[in-house]
């Protein structure tokens, strides 16, 4: 039998990450290294270790995910959102749970873009009466 092969895209902010999971030993590669050297930050290997700890699967997929854009923890974010829809792909009984914890559906949240005759998204030049 042919090794089952589950892809799904992830976005958070500004990051995009490409997930493909295939059952094995719980091996994570991000971007042709370890995910402990690529995100570099506990909390960011964490995040990316939520949807496999809610489904008690930890150490059942080897996971190959190549991620562009924004910063580490956008790109951890993205991460588990696409592992998550892989996951319930998978298998759709997962879908309940990852649901329940509220990673099914994606973070809208962006940057605000910058206006016109302002200095930033909000922030505005400094007034000056006289």
């Amino acid at each position: 039998m042919a090794e089952q092969l589950f892809y799904a895209t992830g976005k958070r902010k500004m990051s995009v990450a490409r997930t493909w999971l295939k059952s094995g030993t719980g091996e994570i590669i991000i971007n042709n290294k370890p995910a402990e050297e690529y995100l570099g930050m506990a909390s960011a290997h964490e995040l990316i270790m939520q949807p496999f700890s809610l489904t008690n699967t930890v150490g059942e997929y080897d996971i190959k995910i190549t991620v562009k854009g924004g910063g580490i923890v956008g790109q951890a974010g993205a991460i588990r959102h696409g592992i998550t829809k892989a996951l319930f792909q998978s298998n759709p009984d997962f879908r309940i749970v990852l649901k329940k914890a509220g990673l099914v559906k994606r973070d809208p949240r962006t940057k605000e873009r910058k206006k016109y005759g302002q200095r930033g998204a909000r922030a505005r030049f400094q007034f000056s009466k006289r």
